[in-house]
């Protein structure tokens, strides 16, 4: 019998697509956290972003060991279910639905300010640049609703992109501008900055390292998960601070602390558009204070697009942070049914993506950058600290539960391994959640709210389903499963679950029948980026399965079949593995209807096939499409 995976998760992504896609997310911060970081922290910025860049390390590290030891989507929600309960669970799933609220609101607020300073200047000043921003968000609203795919391949490539952009910029500003002496001179402790504003500083600071969650949150989709996601996390961990540690530098060399008429010590980088500073775009500041000669002009508009466009993804990926998020509490029963309610024709959750798109809106009404900075950092400090202490907890209660990679930093006592980078980092991630609670008294207050909104709304809910508020109880997802396995040697049938091709199950009759060979047919269904990929698609998994049961009615009882959830453009991929699984004879694949493959004569999945085929390949044309063709490996 073949060896072979049922419909469900498909392992395909690799460390440099995990890499890849975190660093998306956490390279997208610095577009804004500069600035905001150097409104506090002054000259002392650069050492700001040191310290905040050691906490990251500490977190990440936590994060490796803890979705190495359980790769499943969720972070520190999934942590803490493992180490605590479902309430816990649920109270650091809340705190990450303020990060991804938060992470939309400010990544949308930011694209105007960049776009401004090129195009029009009313861009950048208010209510320009938030009408702007809430159009972003709507307009993603939508595209994630109707379930648009990402394209994985343009979101690696502009990860790339900025990597190399902001290395560039550091290694142009090292030699154009960099000075040791005027980073001397930007400092005086005690006064510029006070302590109290360097403390706050800290905290607002993480706001650097969003993104940390999205390896955990892939994690269900990674290869070989145990080695991939723990190398993953350290390329990021080492890209990021190789950034964070010398562009601030670099930043506070171009655009040095001074003293104004009143006082006030103050930095460019931190100063509003309205005062003649650069804090909506720093990076586009700290381009137009170097000198670049006759590429100056390019250089800047380069850089502009760049951020608008990076951080456009950046809020698109808190979107989707929040889609996956709804649906996850609500299968665990932590949140209402309705909220992951999924649309009737594209299969996602709209009703929780409206809600919290729409409370993200609500966020950039004050068009307070600052506000929304240190709101990130109260949801973002509470969560990560959660993930330590889970960690913690699980060395205390599952000791003996294997631990593909075990973060650095071990101290053994009585005979038990403590994380000592769990406790580090927890009591870092601690002081800096109390840090900016108790100096930011509206930030206390709409933070103190937001949980306590959640936790009735939590209570009440559990209460009506007859559930006490520790158990994990998820809604029961049916999954058919086939008859019988696959045999050896077998002809393959790729379909799509949309339609039904008889003269692709005739043509493998006709290869079968030579050597009384079996029908195996896969049918793939195509989950959106915005949703898990063990969404509910009740309406795609029928429509599969009545495929399948078609293809037994037509060739007979050897046919078997299964069903395949793939991401856009992985189902080529998964059907070149699941021929080599079962050492497949042939695979036989109907030609797209004209118009289908987007201009081409074959489609994506048909293309990969037919460039990674381990075997013979044959394209049945049914009535209505061009002819036929095969595609020979061997002996058939």
């Amino acid at each position: 019998m073949a060896e072979r995976r049922l419909h469900g998760l498909q392992r395909v992504l690799g460390t440099n697509a995990l890499f890849s896609t975190a660093y998306g997310n956490v390279g997208s911060s610095i577009y804004y956290a500069l600035g905001l970081v150097a409104s506090y922290a002054l000259g002392l910025t650069p050492v700001v972003f040191i310290i905040t860049g050691f906490i990251f390390y500490l977190t990440a590290a936590t994060y490796a060991e803890a979705t190495a030891m359980y790769p499943e989507a969720g972070g520190s929600s999934s942590f803490a279910r493992r180490a605590f309960n479902e309430f816990v669970s649920f109270f650091a799933a809340w705190a990450q639905m303020l990060n991804y609220v938060i992470t939309i609101a400010i990544s949308a607020f930011f694209v105007p300010h960049y776009l401004g300073s090129l195009f029009w200047e009313p861009l950048k000043t208010a209510p320009g640049d938030i009408v702007f921003a809430i159009g972003v968000i709507l307009l993603l609203c939508f595209v994630n609703i109707r379930g648009a795919e990402e394209s994985a391949g343009v979101n690696i490539g502009l990860a790339v992109v900025d990597f190399a952009t902001q290395l560039l910029l550091v290694v142009v500003g090292l030699f154009l501008v960099f000075s040791p002496s005027t980073l001397v001179d930007n400092v005086s402790f005690g006064v510029a900055p006070e302590w109290k504003d360097f403390l706050v500083a800290i905290p607002v600071g993480m706001i650097a390292y969003t993104g940390i969650e999205t390896i955990s949150n892939m994690a269900e989709e990674a290869k070989d998960e145990a080695t991939t996601i723990p190398a993953a996390i350290k390329r990021v961990v080492i890209a990021v601070f190789a950034i964070y540690a010398l562009l601030p530098a670099v930043a506070l060399s171009a655009l040095p602390v001074y003293q104004q008429p009143d006082g006030e010590y103050v930095t460019k980088l931190g100063l509003s558009e309205e005062e003649g500073g650069f804090a909506g775009d720093p990076i586009l500041g700290v381009v137009k204070q170097i000198d670049l000669g006759i590429f100056q002009g390019a250089g800047e508009l380069y850089v502009g697009i760049l951020a608008a466009t990076i951080l456009f993804i950046a809020a698109n990926a808190g979107i989707i942070g929040v889609s996956r998020l709804v649906y996850s509490m609500g299968l665990h029963r932590q949140m209402p049914d309705r909220m992951r309610q999924l649309h009737p024709r594209f299969g996602t959750p709209w009703i929780g993506i409206l809600v919290f798109g729409g409370i993200a809106c609500l966020m950039l009404l004050p068009g307070q950058a600052d506000f929304l900075g240190n709101m990130y950092a109260f949801g973002a400090m509470l969560s990560f600290t959660i993930a330590h202490i889970a960690v913690v907890r699980l060395r205390l209660t599952q000791p003996d539960v294997e631990r593909p990679y075990r973060g650095p930093g071990n101290v053994t006592i009585r005979g038990r391994a403590y994380p000592l980078f769990a406790l580090v980092g927890g009591l870092g991630t601690g002081l800096a959640f109390l840090t900016v609670a108790l100096l930011h008294l509206d930030v206390a207050v709409a933070g103190v709210g937001w949980l306590a909104l959640g936790i009735v709304v939590y209570i009440v809910y559990r209460r009506r389903q007859g559930l006490d508020l520790v158990t994990t109880t998820k809604v029961a997802v049916p999954k058919p499963v086939v008859d019988h396995e696959a045999e050896y040697e077998s002809v393959l049938v790729a379909l799509e679950w949309r339609s039904y091709s008889p003269g692709a199950i005739a043509m493998a009759q006709k290869v079968a029948a030579r050597r009384r060979r079996g029908i195996h047919v896969v049918v793939t269904i195509t989950v959106p980026t915005s949703e898990p990929i063990d969404a509910e698609l009740p309406d795609h998994e029928l429509a599969a399965w009545a495929i399948i049961e078609q293809a037994k009615l037509q060739a007979g009882r050897r046919v078997s079949g299964h069903v395949e959830r793939v991401r856009a453009g992985q189902a080529g991929r998964r059907i070149v593995e699941a021929a080599k699984e079962m050492r497949a004879a042939a695979i036989v694949m109907p030609l797209p209807p004209r118009g289908v493959a987007g201009g081409t004569v074959f489609g994506k999945t048909l293309e990969t096939v037919l460039g990674e085929r381990p075997c013979r390949v044959i394209i049945q044309s049914d009535p209505g499409t061009p002819t036929p063709r095969t595609a020979p490996v061997g002996q058939a």
